[in-house]
């Protein structure tokens, strides 16, 4: 069975204060039955590793392929850990697209990830240029097979399913469209890791909100989700935690 999964993807927002958020989150929610994840600025990762004291998983937004060198700005998935994470996103959307990154670079890092013992969180996600192109599995097969390693399992792997269009848009996909892309998802898994693809924990993430996770979290092969916007008030993502927990 897949324990499922609430993350939540702060983006490039909070401030040593913001950590309040995250106190108020396991207060509210001490024993969550699903696993929950934030994902704030790396400056912010070893306040909220503190604060968090394992109670919940604490994950970097990106991390550098290499594990150390002359990369001015970057940061190494060993760093991460070091400040106290044990996931990390790669291939985010707006990685991919503000920065160019491409599969190649996303399975660097992932391998990165994995060769210092993080979980990472493979995103992918076609655009509304082509989903209405009727080209999104194409795409999305494209993404998955590129960015993830020959040493991906369900225990060290995550993959999130955002389609670009529905990202802070206030638009999702229909219920249909998303049990598409996850059947899909499950079904390319399992043709490339064996029994080890039912293991793999499929996320969506686009607009995820209180007022829709629950139907969301109905549709099958959907095991929680990468949230944006909502994830950084401990009410909207606990109420997205609950629907989860009962899902």
């Amino acid at each position: 069975m897949r324990k499922k999964l609430a993350a939540g993807n702060w983006k490039m927002n909070g401030l040593s204060a913001s950590l309040t958020e995250v106190s108020a989150l396991i207060e509210a929610h001490p024993a969550p039955v699903c696993e929950v994840l934030l994902c704030p600025p790396a400056t912010l990762v070893a306040g909220m590793a503190a604060v968090a004291a394992g109670r919940i998983a604490v994950g970097g937004q990106d991390c550098h392929a290499k594990a150390s060198g002359a990369h001015t700005g970057d940061i190494s998935a060993a760093m991460l850990k070091d400040a106290g994470a044990s996931h990390v996103i790669v291939g985010h959307s707006e990685r991919r697209a503000d920065h160019g990154e491409s599969n190649a670079d996303v399975l660097a890092k992932a391998e990165a990830a994995l060769t210092d013992g993080m979980v990472a969180v493979i995103c992918i996600g076609e655009t509304e240029a082509e989903r209405d192109a009727g080209t999104t599995l194409d795409v999305i097969g494209g993404q998955l097979a590129g960015s993830t390693p020959e040493a991906a399992t369900g225990a060290n792997t995550v993959i999130a399913y955002e389609p670009v269009w529905a990202i802070g848009t206030g638009r999702t996909p229909t219920l249909e469209q998303i049990a598409e892309v996850h059947d899909f998802l499950r079904a390319e898994l399992v043709k490339r890791f064996g029994a080890e693809g039912e293991a793999f924990r499929l996320l969506y993430g686009g607009s995820v909100k209180p007022s829709n996770a629950t139907e969301i979290f109905a549709v099958p092969n959907v095991d929680g989700a990468l949230v944006g916007g909502a994830s950084l008030k401990a009410a909207d993502f606990g109420a997205i935690i609950e629907a989860l927990s009962q899902a």
